[in-house]
């Protein structure tokens, strides 16, 4: 079975997080993501406040820039939010956007390089271990974690370019993939995650996770069409497309709201009671 899960995006101000927080909940949807774009919102932030407010949710951020984060602070977050609300936060790594990074003075000259030492150092972290590590971008000494969580959490790493899915699939325990994957490209962004994974020696299970923009009622069609990508219409046209990217390889399918979605909390509702009984 597919999962599916909503977006709650930053372009709508943080007090109306509790609202869909509180529908997602109620509507029976499996998981609720955020995202940490500049200059918007926190990722950790908001996830941990949705994930108080539920009970059952999973909550997912997708993604945190890792040029912007440090990795010793991103695991004690990470690990804080695995002890208070075990096996329901879902946390992603990615490159950034680049001129957002830069706009911060934290790009990097090779994002791939950074994401491979991150991801490495992070799970360690997690494991319990301590960790002393001198790469390129990653630097840490005599590291570890007071409080690791009690079993190591899946690292999912966001990507696109052919470099990094099969980093991803060497590195990570799943891929989140963007709002612009079509059918076709799902299907060769799995076979690129698989090489990966053999060039590891990789046999474990490996989640495949899509965006996948949508709209309904009034003025769906125009939303879509602005934002250049997606699937309007009614609750069964929605689930037909989501089971074309679970045919090619989605494991959970995550519908993404347009950045001008006139009633978010709506939304959630709309996904969770009308197109997740058509999944």
């Amino acid at each position: 079975m597919t999962t599916l899960g909503a977006v709650f995006r930053p372009q709508a101000p943080p007090e109306r997080l509790r609202g869909v927080v509180r529908a997602a909940e109620e509507s029976g949807l499996d998981q609720l993501w955020v995202w940490e774009d500049c200059f918007f919102e926190s990722g950790i932030a908001t996830a941990a406040a949705a994930l108080a407010w539920t009970e059952r949710l999973k909550v997912g951020v997708g993604l945190l820039p890792v040029p912007l984060r440090n990795v010793a602070l991103t695991t004690m977050e990470a690990a804080t939010l695995y002890r208070l609300f075990p096996d329901r936060a879902l946390l992603a790594l990615g490159h950034g956007v680049q001129d957002w990074m830069g706009q911060v003075g934290a790009r990097v000259d090779s994002p791939v390089t950074l994401l491979r030492e991150y991801v490495t150092a992070m799970r360690a972290l997690l494991a319990g271990k301590r960790v002393t590590t001198d790469g390129r971008y990653v630097k840490l000494r005599d590291v570890a974690l007071d409080w690791p969580p009690a079993t190591v959490p899946p690292l999912i790493a966001g990507a696109t370019g052919p470099r990094s899915l099969k980093l991803c699939g060497e590195v990570a325990d799943g891929t989140l993939l963007t709002a612009a994957t079509t059918v076709d490209m799902l299907r060769q962004a799995r076979q690129l995650i698989d090489q990966g994974r053999a060039a590891a020696g990789r046999t474990d299970d490996h989640q495949v996770i899509v965006y996948l923009a949508a709209a309904t009622g009034e003025g769906a069609a125009e939303r879509v069409a602005a934002d250049n990508e997606g699937v309007a219409g009614t609750a069964e046209d929605i689930a037909a497309a989501v089971r074309q990217l679970a045919e090619a390889g989605a494991d959970t399918v995550v519908l993404q709201p347009t950045s001008d979605e006139p009633d978010p909390e709506g939304f959630v509702r709309f996904v969770g009671q009308e197109v997740r009984p058509l999944i």
